[in-house]
């Protein structure tokens, strides 16, 4: 096993640009024009939202740790890089690769077990005529995942680095789950497949931060009109001053000046106080009343570790674009119309 992310087969073999990915969908669909326009399917990020829904409620009735859920939706995505949908059944694949992942997580479940349940919840999709023939269909199609993987089925996940990172942020339990959540949902995208999960988990962190909401004592019920105006604000500027290679300072800080110049920005009833490197440090309300926020601290707490670090920063600011689809996309996901449309194409060619 590969406890070294940089030395490991993910890096080597399963990262992608996104270009790569457009390219190996695009090729896979040329291979049967014929069957892509006879069986039309959802958006590829919809599909992404169903498959993870049913890997979610299989794991649940198996008591499956988030971990092994979550390599599993990996081995998915891995293997539809791969393999055009249209020629699987996906809840026998969904089955399949939840059976193998619990196994690489050292929680394995029987295969009769996953199978019982499997049928149990896909009745009509998984339409063997006995357990016995869903047991040895699993056995194939384990087969067959693996060796599209090439045998390389371990995956580094952004949990770690989540819990790694925790004290040193100084995360309250709330955004500990915030970003834990975030971490879920980012399974639903490409991101697993585009990015490293360190680079994953500190967008979870950061999003976490500025995402959860401000109790009204914490800024004496400055930000009660829009608890995440500041916060948002801090973050882009932190982002911006990171990128452009200027480190932010905090609220008692500075960057060579005895005392920091402090610009309003105003926003949402709320005025910002910003220094010279674009950094909010604190809030002013409506009596004038300079007001430091916890929240913006902690932001530029984390932006000064990330401007030491050799973190790709362009990396986080586009893992944070790709959670903002998606967080737009589901809004619009329609749950009936994709079953429909995938349960179309496996009864009419029997898979």
């Amino acid at each position: 096993m590969a406890a070294n992310y940089w030395e490991s087969t993910q890096r080597k073999h399963w990262q992608f640009t996104k270009d790569e990915l457009a390219t190996m969908r695009q090729n896979l669909e040329d291979e049967d024009p014929g069957l892509v326009h006879m069986f039309p399917l959802p958006e590829l990020r919809y599909l992404n939202i169903y498959f993870n829904q049913q890997i979610n409620r299989l794991g649940k009735r198996l008591g499956v740790r988030q971990q092994a859920m979550a390599t599993a939706q990996i081995y998915v995505k891995r293997f539809y890089t791969k393999i055009e949908i249209r020629r699987t059944n996906p809840y026998l694949l969904i089955a399949t690769a939840v059976y193998l992942a619990c196994k690489m997580e050292e929680t394995p479940q029987h295969i009769r077990l996953v199978g019982q349940e499997a049928r149990s919840l896909w009745p009509g999709e998984m339409h063997h005529t006995n357990a016995g023939e869903t047991t040895t269909k699993m056995g194939e199609c384990e087969f067959w995942l693996i060796s599209e993987m090439n045998s390389q089925l371990i995956v580094h996940q952004p949990y770690r680095t989540l819990t790694a990172r925790t004290p040193d942020f100084s995360l309250v339990p709330e955004e500990v789950s915030l970003a834990w959540s975030i971490i879920n949902d980012h399974y639903m995208t490409d991101l697993p497949l585009l990015y490293p999960p360190h680079i994953i988990a500190l967008t979870a962190i950061l999003l976490a931060v500025v995402m959860l909401p401000t109790p009204k004592s914490a800024a004496g019920g400055a930000s009660a009109a829009n608890p995440q105006v500041p916060g948002l604000a801090a973050a882009q500027a932190a982002l911006a001053q990171i990128r452009a290679g200027v480190v932010p300072t905090g609220t008692g800080g500075n960057s060579g000046s005895s005392t920091p110049t402090l610009t309003p920005q105003s926003s949402g009833g709320l005025t910002m106080l910003g220094e010279n490197g674009g950094g909010v440090v604190g809030v002013v309300d409506n009596n004038g009343n300079k007001v430091i926020d916890p929240k913006l601290a902690k932001v530029q707490r984390i932006g000064r570790w990330l401007a030491e670090s050799n973190i790709d920063i362009e990396a986080m600011i586009d893992c944070t674009q790709e959670l903002i689809s998606f967080y737009e996309c589901h809004e619009k996901y329609n749950d009936k119309h994709t079953r429909e449309q995938l349960n179309r194409f496996i009864k009419a060619r029997g898979l």
